[in-house]
């Protein structure tokens, strides 16, 4: 691996970081920034290194550094929305590999919504098995459904907006200060 992919690696795993912090309380899980980095990550390292940021991520918030939006440690685990944060490194690789050759709005606008399908597909049934089996709430599926993904999706299409909007230029920066990407 580069120095200048290390770094990038390091920045985007930085940035997922950052915005778990910026975050806004709603219902059983927050609103945060962190899938926005995560779709850049795909975007601007592509599959291996987007999705290695994001592993990256994870691991250093499992080793006890408080980078989640609710803390940090292995008992994270625990957390019902957990599983989204798994789901960030698929997330990332599926959105990188999605983009490759290719960066147009359009085509990242659709790359993160296959990457937001996944990280549903992981994240609620995490989070519905957390809650009822683990904490014993008792929620519905159509509980879950709605407090783990519907009421998210509006600021989720407008994080996709932001990135399918800012990547190519974001790309072309990127590529005009000697960063091949």
């Amino acid at each position: 691996m580069k120095t200048k992919d290390m770094i990038l690696t390091a920045l985007f795993a930085a940035l997922t970081a950052v915005g778990a912090f910026i975050r806004i309380p709603l219902g059983i899980s927050t609103i945060t920034l962190q899938f926005l980095f995560t779709a850049l990550a795909g975007v601007l390292l592509g599959a291996k290194l987007g999705a290695l940021s994001q592993a990256i991520y994870v691991l250093l918030g499992l080793l006890g550094v408080p980078i989640f939006a609710s803390g940090g440690g292995f008992q994270y685990v625990f957390n019902p929305t957990f599983g989204f944060l798994v789901g960030l490194i698929p997330a990332a690789y599926v959105i990188g590999r999605l983009c490759e050759g290719e960066r147009s709005p359009k085509r990242v606008a659709l790359a993160c919504l296959a990457g937001l399908a996944l990280l549903y597909l992981i994240g609620v049934p995490y989070m519905g098995v957390i809650c009822n089996a683990y904490l014993g709430k008792g929620l519905t599926f159509w509980q879950i459904l709605k407090g783990g993904m519907l009421i998210y999706l509006p600021g989720d299409f407008l994080k996709i907006a932001v990135c399918a909007l800012a990547a190519p230029s974001l790309c072309g920066a990127l590529e005009r200060s000697g960063v091949r990407v």
